[in-house]
């Protein structure tokens, strides 16, 4: 408190003692009326002593506010159409227990690593969360089981990468993932889905074999958010989109994020879940085709048809959801880029077992 309040404070509250007791033989001013003096209106110089001593002290800190009184504070804030709340993800580890319907077991994956390239970073945190999905309703049933560990790279953890997840040299000296424990966790798992599958996937099976041999989803690639009215893709962004906000890019609760967007009701489609649909296009192939030996003056029509051009090959290609999207996708590229000549085309079957794996699927040549 300034001093000079203080002093203000003092002298209002001794004033009627001062004059008083010190001075009472002092008439009272002209200009002023003679107050009638109870001895309510006195002070003492302990008194005056005591709340100069209050008003001196620092103010107690503020109460925070329970768990119930600050969520009553935010329904009533989201019953306002002016406002929107977001609340911290809490990591749901249980889930209602199946009522008999035939289910399917997932692992939901993410790994914090080096770098982007598989060939020559690695791994640095894996997450997975194993769980029993209903496939009736698309919802998780049961309990989860959660792995989180570090692994030592064997080489420094670039600066970017550090400042990206916050791992740090010290953080993961002499660790090593527990292959054991994995395995044993993957043991009879039906689908792996990451948000970013054609990332995770490469260096999973770089480091551990056993990811070849199991069928892979993409929650990033394989749903249409977009036609969901989901702004953005990426997961930070769709787990707003759920009120919901949490500590990203570290592996453990970017998986309980993942979860928790895929159980929920898809925003257009309320009666079916992102898993669900998930699930139903991890067992079906898609296809890639090559518009091989596509004229030059042909690349303005095969842009605009969202073809990308593949610089090692030399090769114009696309991906095709199914049979039936390949025959319409051959038919226009004979009648438009082809000028109705003979031509072949590469196509590239890609099943679960290869989707989004650094390794090619089955490769045919298809005669339009």
């Amino acid at each position: 408190m300034p001093l000079c309040l203080i002093l203000c404070l003092v002298a209002a509250l001794t004033s009627d003692f001062l004059n008083a007791e010190l001075f009472p033989e002092l008439p009272a001013s002209p200009s002023t009326p003679k107050a009638r003096t109870t001895k309510a209106s006195k002070v003492s110089p302990a008194a005056a002593a005591v709340s100069v001593a209050s008003a001196l002290a620092p103010s107690p800190e503020p109460q925070t506010p329970g768990p119930a009184v600050l969520e009553s504070w935010a329904q009533s804030l989201e019953a306002h159409p002016d406002y929107r709340v977001i609340r911290r993800l809490q990591p749901r580890l249980l889930w209602p227990a199946s009522a008999g319907q035939k289910t399917l077991q997932v692992v939901v994956l993410d790994t914090e690593t080096t770098g982007l390239n598989h060939t020559k970073d690695k791994i640095i945190e894996m997450a997975l969360l194993r769980v029993e999905v209903d496939l009736s309703t698309g919802l998780p049933v049961g309990a989860v089981e959660v792995f989180d560990e570090l692994e030592d790279p064997g080489m420094p953890i670039p600066k970017e990468a550090m400042a990206i997840t916050g791992i740090t040299d010290q953080d993961v000296a002499g660790k090593r993932l527990d292959e054991g424990r994995i395995a044993a966790l993957m043991d009879g798992v039906d689908v792996v889905i990451a948000h970013n599958a054609g990332f995770d996937r490469p260096f999973c099976e770089a480091r551990l074999p056993l990811f070849r041999n199991v069928a892979w989803a993409c929650s990033f690639a394989d749903l249409d958010w977009k036609a969901q009215g989901r702004s953005s893709s990426k997961l930070e962004a769709l787990a707003q989109g759920l009120g919901l906000f949490y500590d990203a890019h570290r592996a453990e609760m970017d998986c309980h994020a993942l979860l928790a967007v895929l159980a929920a009701p898809l925003p257009n489609t309320p009666e079916s879940t992102a898993m669900a649909g998930l699930l139903a296009s991890a067992q079906t192939p898609f296809f890639r085709l090559q518009a091989t030996g596509a004229p030059f003056d042909a690349k303005d029509l095969l842009k605009a048809r969202a073809y990308r051009w593949n610089a090692e090959l030399r090769v114009w290609h696309t991906r095709l959801s199914d049979e039936s999207a390949l025959e319409v996708e051959c038919a226009w590229l004979k009648a438009e880029v082809y000028g109705q000549r003979n031509a072949s085309v590469m196509v590239e079957k890609v099943d679960a077992l290869t989707k989004y794996a650094a390794r090619s699927g089955a490769m045919a040549p298809r005669q339009l």
